[in-house]
Order: C-alpha cells, then sequence, then structure tokens
C-alpha cells in the first residue's frame, strides 16, 4: 500500500513523506476496522482504498484550488477532505456530515494521528449553510460523489466567501450534469470556472473536477429547508414560477 500511495501521489504531483504515508496507512487500517461496525466504505481492499479512496482526493490538491479554509460537505468517511488534510496540515478542515457515526470515526481518525485545526461538524448541509457561523466563511468547499450538481450547487456555495471555489469531484460524465445546474449556478452566485480531468494512477478511472467560482452573493433564502432541494432543484419549473 505504501508504494502505491507514493508513487501515485508523485504522478499527482504531490510528494508525501514518511509521516503523512504511515499516516494514511493507519487512515486505511481504521477505516477498515470500523467498516466492520458501520458502515463506512465497499472498498476493503489496500488497493482500493490506497487508489478510489487516498489518490482519487489527492487530484483535488492537483487541480490547483485549495485554499487555508476548508470544508468538505458529506465528507463520509472522510473523503477527500482528510486526505486533503494529511497531505496538506497547513490547512484549516471543516468536515460535515449529517451521520454522527460517521463522525465519531472521523474524531478516532483525528485523535489517531494527532491532527490539528480539524473541526467535526454532525450537521445537514441545508443548516450549515444558514449558520452565521459557517455561511461564507470557507476558501475551499469540497464534496464527492454526494448529489447531482444542482442540488450540490445548493448545499455547497452558501458557504463559500467572495472569490472562493467549490470543488465538485465528478465522474465522467460530468458534462451532463454541468448543462442542468448552470442556471442553478448562476442563482446562487457561482461561475463556473474549470473542469479539471483527472486521471487516478493505477486505474483505467478518469474523473472530473467541477470548480465553480464564488463570484455573486448568494440569496438568503439559500440554501431551502433540508429536503427540499432534493425534491425541487433549482430550476425546475416549480421553481422558475416562484
Amino acid at each position: 500500500m505504501k508504494d502505491l500511495i507514493i508513487n501515485g501521489a508523485a504522478r499527482l504531483d504531490t510528494a508525501l513523506d514518511e509521516k503523512q504515508v504511515n499516516e494514511l496507512t493507519e487512515y486505511a487500517r481504521l477505516l477498515v476496522e470500523w467498516n466492520e461496525k458501520i458502515n463506512l466504505t465497499a472498498i476493503t481492499d489496500e488497493e482500493g482504498i490506497a487508489t478510489k479512496h487516498f489518490l482519487d482526493s489527492l487530484t483535488a490538491i492537483s487541480s490547483g484550488y485549495i485554499g487555508k479554509n476548508v470544508i468538505d460537505v458529506g465528507t463520509g468517511a472522510g473523503f477527500p477532505g482528510l486526505v486533503i488534510k494529511i497531505a496538506k496540515p497547513e490547512i484549516k478542515l471543516t468536515l460535515l456530515d449529517s451521520l454522527n457515526k460517521r463522525i465519531k470515526f472521523l474524531d478516532e481518525v483525528c485523535r489517531n494521528l494527532n491532527l490539528d485545526d480539524v473541526e467535526l461538524l454532525h450537521m445537514r448541509a441545508e443548516d450549515g449553510g444558514r449558520n452565521s457561523a459557517y455561511r461564507g466563511r470557507f476558501d475551499t468547499v469540497v464534496s464527492r460523489a454526494v448529489a447531482n450538481l444542482t442540488v450540490l450547487s445548493e448545499w455547497c456555495i452558501p458557504f463559500l466567501r467572495q472569490g472562493g471555489y467549490f470543488l465538485a469531484m465528478k465522474g465522467p460524465l460530468a458534462e451532463d450534469e454541468i448543462k442542468d445546474a448552470k442556471r442553478a449556478i448562476t442563482i446562487l452566485g457561482g461561475k463556473i470556472e474549470d473542469i479539471y480531468e483527472a486521471d487516478i494512477p493505477f486505474t483505467n478511472l478518469r474523473h472530473k473536477i467541477v470548480v465553480i467560482k464564488k463570484v455573486g452573493q448568494t440569496p438568503l433564502k439559500y440554501p431551502r429547508k433540508p429536503g427540499i432541494a432534493t425534491k425541487n432543484p433549482i430550476g425546475t419549473c416549480y421553481n422558475i414560477s416562484k
């Protein structure tokens, strides 16, 4: 696993020292251990964890848009946020997830690795985005495979400061989601800045990171209450008429 991590990170132009590699292998050990108690991931083999979780998460750094103050919305088992933190220990990281069991797992990982400047939030994205302690406070928002881009933009863009970046980590069909999400992104104060194509080392996977810049203010009505974004995405006839 260590060789995969070291060589894969190097291919992604991210140098990891021995301490960071050891932290990732310990993270992997805890992931497999906790996965027997709670459902964290379907990927439990060493190669899969190293490539599909760790190296995939590191592509966010390769994109060049990771700032100092980062929030991972819907972090799950900590991907990509916790991997980014291990690779870039100087950042301040907030991990947000709606399931407390996952937050307890992440707390265990952070304590075992003695990670500083990590805040764990057991909270729905909709509630976090309306909370003055978190709304408009972050340089970078990251999220991986949580929802379609229209819904995800409503959940994530409110967290950004003006000029900050939202990195939506998507699969190869990201363009279809972008077409549907353009109106919502504009309404929310965002603009598509880049689509970063990322080949995951030692796999045949090519993922895309949709980079959205916060160029305007997000209207105070967004994000709406939990469940509404999924049922009535911004840009539907329902929302146009309203």
